[in-house]
């Protein structure tokens, strides 16, 4: 049985992607690659929902009522220039946080600022050849705002914290909770975790 024969079966037997790279002893992109051919297709033929549903779990959706709720703050749009570039509607806070990119009540994206919010929201706008995560995203939103006026932005800034003497970064902690726990489509973390 092949590699991507066995990563197939035990999504089958629901198993997440995480749970498969590790039994397997394969990196997470590689069981996540096999699993999104397999739920397109295998051979020519389109794939049973049930195994789909089993190598996908489901997730809540991540609203925007939710993070206000929690305290993230509205703190700009992105938006086309008249030369079609992204570009965010107004200055962004410099400090270290989370920020999330929402269309209408739905939230699409989580990250963190570790480099200051203004700093990270940038190289979105202006991604170097080597940064794919800002490549990627860069293209998705250029794409939505082609049907959609904008896309807005919401922060939170969380403090950092301690645990049994150890630092904890607030932000980075708050980021992967909301990437475990929601259904965020444009991060590929949050599928089959």
């Amino acid at each position: 049985m092949s590699k991507s024969e066995k990563i197939r079966e035990l999504a089958k037997s629901g198993m997440s992607t995480a749970e498969i790279a590790r039994t397997l002893g394969i990196r997470y992109q590689f069981a996540y690659g096999v699993l999104h051919a397999a739920r397109t297709s295998v051979g020519d033929r389109p794939i049973s929902n049930a195994v789909s549903a089993a190598a996908k779990p489901s997730k809540p959706p991540l609203l925007v009522s939710d993070l206000r709720t929690a305290g993230f703050e509205h703190v700009g749009s992105w938006i086309l220039s008249a030369e079609q570039r992204l570009v965010l509607d107004r200055e962004l806070p410099k400090a270290v946080g989370v920020y999330a990119f929402a269309k209408g009540d739905a939230v699409l994206y989580v990250g963190v600022a570790t480099m200051g919010l203004a700093k990270r929201l940038y190289f979105y706008g202006r991604p170097g050849v080597s940064q794919r995560t800002s490549l990627r995203i860069n293209a998705i939103i250029i794409d939505e705002l082609a049907r959609h006026p904008k896309i807005d932005v919401y922060a939170a800034f969380p403090p950092d914290l301690e645990w049994n003497g150890l630092p904890v970064h607030g932000s980075a902690g708050l980021e992967l909770g909301l990437i475990k726990k929601f259904a965020l489509p444009w991060n590929m973390r949050s599928a089959g975790q």
